[in-house]
């Protein structure tokens, strides 16, 4: 056994994703592979995947929107071993295959086939796949499952010995090959060099006028090569997404898995799980309870003994251990630190960093600002391009004017100061440590460190003494 592990980890590996379809049950004028699934287009999923395998290379092959396809692959799964080639014609998936072939010319390496619209595939099988096809020394291996309801698939036709013979479209099949409960996943391994000999043999003998990759192994059996079979359990995990009603199945079992794992392997409480929404790449901490209409996406870190209420909105930031979120609060790319307490009805619109014990109540609203360790701001208030000092209390109706037309300034507010309701903060400004500004104030300058703001603003009593003045005149 440990001589089929070490043979397995060192078989050299290159992938091919094909992902030149539009897809046209989708009844989109967007890629196929572009629509999303549990936030990440479907080609993400699959690449990720695919470099978790290690592989040497990973070809993703790009025909319908090619450019906007290239751009998706590289946001969701960055890596110098992935390459892109591109399907002129789109004739089907060996004409696919023969877009690859360049690439693959001079490889001596098995290649692994995917499909860039199952979004579900394992590592685990994909690895289990490579291995069968590795101890049988196949020079090609389908990956198929059984299916109550095969409508749609290609079919494995096997002799009476039980052998491989070839794979036929539902569109060509007879009426008994339609019987056939076995299926052809669109998943396979090939040796390099036979898979681009046979590939020159294929020929579109089909009503649809198509290249069929399916082809490649009936011309590799017939040649006396041996095309195995690897049988896998899960018909959800290898189908692909093919219509919009489908991907609304899938999005529905990836958020049942994530939010059954977290559950029982997490130690997450969720009060209504069927009404709640977490991301495949949502990370949250032990003890934490998640409340019904929860929405946490992309790649938020909750802590633990966190509460998040519901009508919630989180995404891609982190959260501490033991912070609040009440009713109603949106929250994206911001870090909130332990023990805080945010909403209800908050906003932290982008870039805020809330550190330890500090709160932002109802009707608030935060933008590229940092309040600091035990301050708060908790009623009806903008911050914007603020830096908030220790045990500071913002009061209600509070406003720092961050824009002037232009360009945006910089509001600074030290250490333990109390600013007063329905305050204006005029940036850029700094109001110093201890400071306090009356109700009403407008503040256009900078505040010494103890310094009292009275209440009436300083450009209200700027203008009245100029009144003044002229009626004495």
């Amino acid at each position: 056994m440990q001589q089929d592990e070490t043979r397995f980890k060192e078989q050299p590996l290159d992938i091919v994703v094909l992902a030149a379809g539009l897809g046209t049950r989708m009844k989109s004028g967007k890629a196929k592979v572009l629509h999303e699934l549990g936030g990440l287009p479907l080609i993400t999923h699959v690449c990720r995947t695919a470099l978790s395998l290690n592989p040497e290379r990973v070809y993703v092959v790009v025909g319908h929107q090619a450019d906007e396809v290239e751009a998706a692959v590289r946001a969701g799964a960055d890596d110098a071993s992935v390459k892109f080639v591109k399907q002129v014609r789109q004739l089907g998936t060996g004409d696919a295959m023969m877009a690859a072939r360049d690439a693959l010319e001079n490889s001596d390496n098995t290649v692994l086939i995917l499909s860039g619209d199952v979004p579900l595939i394992k590592a685990e099988t994909l690895q289990r796949l490579i291995e069968h096809h590795v101890k049988t020394g196949a020079t090609g291996t389908i990956l198929c499952v059984r299916m109550e309801n095969p409508t749609g698939y290609g079919r494995i036709v096997r002799d009476a010995e039980g052998h491989f013979l070839r794979i036929v479209e539902q569109k060509d099949a007879t009426p008994d090959e339609r019987q056939i409960r076995e299926i052809n996943s669109g998943i396979y391994c090939f040796h390099a060099s036979k898979l681009l000999d046979a590939l020159q043999q294929v020929k579109p003998q089909n009503q649809q006028g198509e290249y069929y990759l399916t082809d490649v192994a009936e011309i590799l059996r017939a040649a006396g090569e041996l095309v195995a079979v690897y049988m896998h359990s899960d018909t959800r995990e290898v189908s692909g997404v093919n219509t919009r009603a489908e991907l609304a199945e899938f999005e529905n079992l990836l958020r049942r898995n994530t939010i059954r794992q977290l559950m029982l392997e997490g130690g997450v409480t969720f009060i209504d799980p069927s009404h709640t929404y977490i991301g495949p790449e949502a990370r949250i901490g032990r003890d934490s309870i998640i409340y019904p209409d929860v929405h946490v996406e992309g790649r938020t870190e909750i802590g633990e003994n966190s509460e998040i209420r519901s009508g919630s909105r989180i995404t891609n930031s982190r959260v501490g251990n033991n912070v609040t979120i009440k009713d109603h609060c949106v929250i994206v790319n911001s870090v909130v630190d332990s023990n805080c307490t945010i909403g209800p009805f908050a906003h932290l619109r982008i870039d805020v960093s809330m550190e330890e014990g500090s709160k932002v109540g109802n009707f608030v609203e935060v933008k590229n600002s940092r309040i600091g360790r035990g301050s708060k701001s908790m009623h009806l208030t903008y911050l914007g391009d603020a830096t908030i000092g220790e045990k500071s209390n913002i009061g209600a109706g509070t406003v720092t004017c961050n824009y002037d037309g232009k360009r945006k300034h910089k509001t600074v507010i030290e250490d333990n100061v109390k600013i007063g309701s329905d305050t204006m903060l005029v940036a850029p400004v700094r109001v110093g440590s201890r400071s306090v500004t009356g109700a009403g104030s407008v503040v256009n300058k900078d505040v010494p460190p103890d310094s009292l703001v009275a209440g009436v603003p300083a450009v209200i009593k700027k203008h009245l003494q100029e009144r003044n003045d002229e009626k004495e005149r």
